[in-house]
């Protein structure tokens, strides 16, 4: 058994996506999402790991939406990229800062 994660299976799964003939469209849409997190001072790591799966799948399906006459990302999408982008790594570890 392959326990290897994977950023297309973990999307697809949460968008209830089976089989793979939409795989290189999916494909390109999580790398989009990806490099719009990374634009958004997400760190690699955090954007690469099972945390982003559920903002990626929701960029995905915004970006699948958009081609078909939908305005843009949600504010969904958006509120958690900044969340995100607020996170701190430590020791290769990521953290939210919290301060009251």
């Amino acid at each position: 058994m392959n326990d290897a994660f994977s950023m297309l299976e973990a999307v697809k799964t949460a968008l209830m996506i089976t089989g793979d003939f939409m795989d290189e469209t999916i494909q390109l849409f999580i790398e989009e999402t990806q490099n719009y997190l990374l634009s958004a001072g997400v760190p690699k790591t955090l954007v690469e790991s099972k945390k982003c799966v559920g903002v990626i799948a929701r960029g995905v399906s915004d970006l699948w939406n958009y081609g078909n006459g939908s305005t843009g990302l949600s504010p969904y999408f958006k509120e958690r990229v900044i969340q995100l982008s607020l996170e701190e790594e430590e020791d290769g570890i990521q953290t939210q800062t919290t301060e009251f």
